[in-house]
């Protein structure tokens, strides 16, 4: 099947092929995907970065003769601009910059100068990186399939973390459950662990990622409910300090390398 890139900042992925139908994810400038199915309108595409579907308006996608199917480099910065000659485009925190080298990105064949900042992986410990790459995200707006600071949802939240690290999730929360190995002791944990968390039927319904202990010792975690925050984890759940209660209960942890 053909593959396709995607040519703006920001393409809202939807369920079925409407504009009315709910945003599942969000498809980021430089990504690449294949065409799974094709209308007149929508494609349902199939995401190089983590295998996920979901349509997309055909007047939003360019072909792509070069997919970048595990891209290293992606943006760490809010200005990066990209002149494609008939338009600018701002590439979003997180989004790719394909084959880039000596300040140029491939596009339609074509080297296009471009000044950016990337994830180029710098030699400092993971719990280091992972709060650089949190940083930008803090108080970002929960937003329903969003996947940068401009709203982000909780598994896309930490599916783009684990992206800036190098490491390739799968896009929902209960997909994200099934990787890595399980810690059994909380007291185990070690920075940039998943932990899960479920409703009254057992459902994964929400993922956040643990940073280093408080000054106090106690165990801190990072997700998106309201806004991207960080709280404090127990055995029980996560502790809301502002509502005084506690909003998540904790289902497990597990590590992905």
């Amino acid at each position: 099947m053909p593959s396709v890139i995607c040519p703006l900042s920001i393409v809202p992925v939807r369920k079925d092929a409407s504009d009315r139908a709910e945003m599942v994810t969000q498809w980021l400038f430089g990504e690449t995907a294949e065409v799974v199915e094709r209308t007149d309108k929508w494609s349902r595409l199939k995401f190089d970065h983590d295998g996920y579907e979901g349509w997309v308006d055909n007047k939003q996608i360019v072909p792509c003769l070069t997919p970048n199917y595990d891209p290293d480099l992606r943006v760490i910065d809010l200005n990066t601009l990209v002149d494609l000659g008939e338009r600018q485009v701002l590439v979003p925190y997180g989004g790719v910059v394909p084959f880039y080298e000596d300040g140029t990105i491939l596009w339609n064949d074509e080297r296009v100068p471009v000044s950016a900042v990337t994830n180029h992986k710098p030699d400092i410990e993971r719990a280091d990186l992972l709060e650089l790459y949190l940083h930008t995200f803090l108080g970002a707006p929960y937003l329903w399939g969003g996947r940068t600071p401009a709203g982000v949802d909780c598994s896309g939240l930490t599916q783009m973390l684990f992206i800036l690290m190098g490491i390739y999730l799968p896009r929902d929360a209960s997909e994200q459950a099934m990787e890595g190995d399980p810690i059994e002791l909380l007291d185990l944990c070690e920075p940039g662990d998943l932990v899960f968390f479920d409703n009254e039927d057992g459902r994964i319904i929400h993922v956040g990622v643990i940073l280093t202990r408080s000054e106090e010792g106690d165990l801190r975690v990072a997700h998106a409910s309201g806004r991207v925050r960080i709280d404090k984890l127990d055995q029980q759940g996560i502790f809301n300090a502002e509502d005084g209660k506690y909003s998540h209960r904790m289902r497990m942890v597990r590590r992905v390398l």
